[in-house]
């Protein structure tokens, strides 16, 4: 397991940064090599290298190894120590059938609670949403505030940071992909739909688009990794 040494975290006012930053921001870098594909698949994820790799210790490789084991990314064996979960379409098939039942549940709350001023930022975001169709870090930051303000009130915290951390994955993976005319109309489309079924308080039909949203991505997500499958196969038989 190659690469050079990355400090992972700056020092805070004592000199040292803490032992939870330090194990977040390790976490996070192991789940982006892992998505990226830097630790490929199946690869075993050896303590001792994975410290030299980022410039740490031991035991914070192992805290985020556990957290990323949590999250269906690392698989953590008895006798066999850690090991990188294939990216596959099982994989995030999985993921878009948790959210799906997680995303219209968080919804059906909000509808009955939303605010006029909830209500007013959720069209405002869309506005914005649809003036970034070509700045994806744009587009995402402002579709990351459009579900925040749905779901960050719910009283299930529980189930809000397990939508957030799935999120946090599936952004690692979308970012590679463009998002095709289809899918962003789709995308602007639901999102008006949702908004107007809160507005007249209708939770079953902001439950039902919901879902639509959720699994429109999955196939969307699914789609272009078997488009990239096939282009970097056809890639690997002309060198």
């Amino acid at each position: 397991m190659g690469g050079t040494v990355v400090r992972i975290v700056g020092p805070d006012q004592d000199g040292e940064a803490s032992d939870q930053d330090r194990i977040q921001c390790l976490h996070d870098l192991i789940r982006e090599d892992i998505v990226e594909g830097r630790l490929e698949p199946g690869a075993r994820l050896k303590t001792a290298e994975l410290a030299k790799r980022y410039g740490t210790s031991t035991n914070p490789v192992r805290e985020a190894l556990h957290q990323l084991q949590g999250e269906g990314i690392v698989i953590i064996s008895p006798n066999r120590g850690a090991r990188v979960r294939p990216i596959s379409e099982d994989f995030v098939r999985n993921i878009y059938e948790i959210r799906a039942l997680i995303e219209p549940y968080l919804v059906r709350w909000f509808v009955d609670y939303a605010t006029d001023q909830e209500i007013e930022a959720l069209e405002a975001l869309q506005r914005d949403i649809d003036e970034k169709r070509n700045d994806y870090q744009s587009y995402w930051r402002a579709n990351e505030q459009f579900h925040n303000i749905i779901y960050g009130r719910h009283y299930n915290q529980e189930a809000v940071a397990m939508e957030f951390r799935q999120r946090e994955v599936l952004h690692i993976l979308t970012r590679r992909f463009a998002i095709s005319r289809a899918r962003w109309q789709a995308i602007t489309q639901e999102h008006r739909d949702i908004i107007e079924a809160i507005k007249r308080h209708d939770t079953d039909s902001a439950a039902r688009v919901m879902e639509q949203h959720v699994r429109g991505a999955c196939q969307h997500l699914i789609e272009q990794m078997r488009t990239a499958s096939v282009n970097n196969a056809l890639h690997r038989t002309r060198k």
